[in-house]
């Protein structure tokens, strides 16, 4: 609201009300204004606030009253199962890293970095600059303002190696996020009702997106070194698949970076058979022992489409990211966006540019290492003292994840539901796995809040583990 002298009416009405009944009438708004020593222009805004929050009605000459409650009436939504029939995949209610943390919960499931991990004022300032520029009113160009292309383009020559061509600017279109640029990469790759090959396990947000677009989703083998190369062959030959989705650095969940070695292998699989690899790059920004080394920037035929956002590591509510894409593939991209978005917000493009073109954007990302490397280790040594039974699969050079197998005759539904109603949040790794899970897994997040409460968190995974006598 603003006003704390409005506020402070509003917090003592609504305690009033909740000890009268429907129909009760409010004082007068000359008493509120001398009782509270307001203007009456700040009790009117008071007012209008209850009457928004369907709290109390006025009555014109008459004063304001109490409003009842109402009884629900009942719903019936059967006409909608006839409508849509059934779905062609079973599309979770909400996945677990989006959950919201309350106050007084330990969240170790979250998919975003905390708060404190943030560029915070550096956004706020960008953000203000971009209100008070042409941006706030102008429609920007459909495939993204042209600065932000050329950075994008940038970031990705400076990886590049000598003897392959460079993206241009005109490669790349910008897109709300890397979930948005999944859809569109599906679609326009893929095409409903066909393969697609992914990790497994690999991100939630990708299997949900392959299902959305009408793919059937093909798993591949996949260690803390990369996907099987014989494996990921055979799996193109058997599914006749012309699109592999992969993570090569710091994948979510399991947190494994490709070795160069391995890198060719699967680029030389890909371009054997003629296929799409797209390659989602989410934790660019988040190297802690290592850097991303996108695969893109050894690929100058075509067959990498690469998908980079900003909106972990400048800020959750600037949702923008970016698709590169070379030939027909890119016209195909950008029409989809076209049609699902028409454009990304300007003033949230520019919001992202000034952000990483300030030179505290750097200073922040190291800054960011450092700090990413401390809650990691600290978590990793949290459960390797309380967890015996867990298995750290692989300490991840970068990312914001720990992957943790159990052993094979724990309830997993139980723990969750278990450490849940003791004030901690984990992600059942069932999640992650395009088809059935290989094993019991959990994936624990180290970028979230209060990372003092860590340890906390691991004592009451233990404690559930132990009332399931394992």
């Amino acid at each position: 609201m603003g006003d704390s002298s409005a506020d402070l009416i509003v917090t003592e009405l609504r305690a009033w009300i909740d000890t009268v009944g429907a129909g009760a009438r409010l004082p007068s708004s000359r008493e509120l204004a001398r009782r509270h020593g307001a203007s009456p222009v700040t009790v009117q805004k008071a007012m209008r606030t209850l009457v928004g929050l369907g709290l109390i009605e006025s009555r014109s000459g008459v004063g304001s009253f109490v409003r009842g409650a109402r009884p629900p009436k009942p719903l019936d939504f059967r006409w909608q199962t006839s409508a849509l029939r059934s779905a062609a995949e079973r599309v979770p209610e909400l996945s677990t890293p989006l959950r919201d943390i309350a106050v007084d919960v330990i969240g170790l499931q979250s998919g975003y970095p905390a708060r404190e991990l943030l560029p915070e004022r550096a956004v706020r300032a960008a953000l203000s600059r971009a209100g008070r520029s042409e941006h706030a009113v102008n429609r920007p160009p459909a495939a993204g303002l042209p600065a932000l292309q050329a950075w994008f383009a940038t970031e990705l020559a400076e990886v590049t190696p000598a003897g392959v061509a460079s993206v241009s600017p005109r490669d790349v279109c910008i897109v709300p996020g890397t979930q948005s640029a999944l859809g569109s990469a599906f679609r326009g790759l893929a095409g409903h009702g066909q393969p697609v090959l992914m990790e497994s396990p690999t991100y939630w947000g990708a299997i949900l997106a392959a299902a959305q677009a009408g793919l059937r989703v093909v798993p591949v083998v996949s260690d803390a070194e990369g996907p099987d190369p014989d494996d990921l062959r055979s799996a193109f030959r058997e599914s006749g698949a012309k699109v592999f989705y992969a993570q090569p650095n710091f994948a979510n969940p399991t947190g494994a970076q490709w070795t160069p070695e391995r890198k060719n292998e699967i680029l030389s699989v890909v371009r054997d058979v003629g296929a799409f690899l797209i390659e989602d790059d989410w934790a660019r920004d988040f190297g802690i022992d290592a850097d991303s080394v996108p695969l893109a920037g050894f690929d100058d035929a075509g067959h990498v489409v690469y998908i980079r956002s900003l909106t972990k590591s400048v800020s959750p509510a600037i949702r923008v990211g970016a698709v590169i894409a070379r030939g027909p593939a890119r016209e195909r991209l950008l029409a989809d966006r076209s049609a699902e978005s028409m454009y990304v917000s300007g003033l949230l493009q520019a919001a992202a540019l000034d952000v990483v073109l300030q030179p505290a954007w750097r200073s922040h990302l190291r800054t960011l290492r450092g700090t990413l490397r401390d809650r990691r280790d600290l978590l990793v040594a949290s459960v390797q003292d309380m967890l015996p039974e867990a298995v750290v699969t692989h300490v991840p050079a970068g990312g914001l994840n720990l992957w943790l197998q159990l052993p094979d005759r724990v309830d997993l539904e139980r723990l969750v539901r278990d450490c849940d109603a003791a004030g901690v949040l984990i992600a059942s790794g069932t999640e992650w796995f395009p088809s059935e899970p290989s094993g019991k897994f959990i994936r624990l997040n180290y970028a979230g809040p209060d990372a003092s409460r860590f340890p906390e968190g691991v004592g009451v995974v233990r404690a559930a583990l132990v009332g399931q006598r394992i």
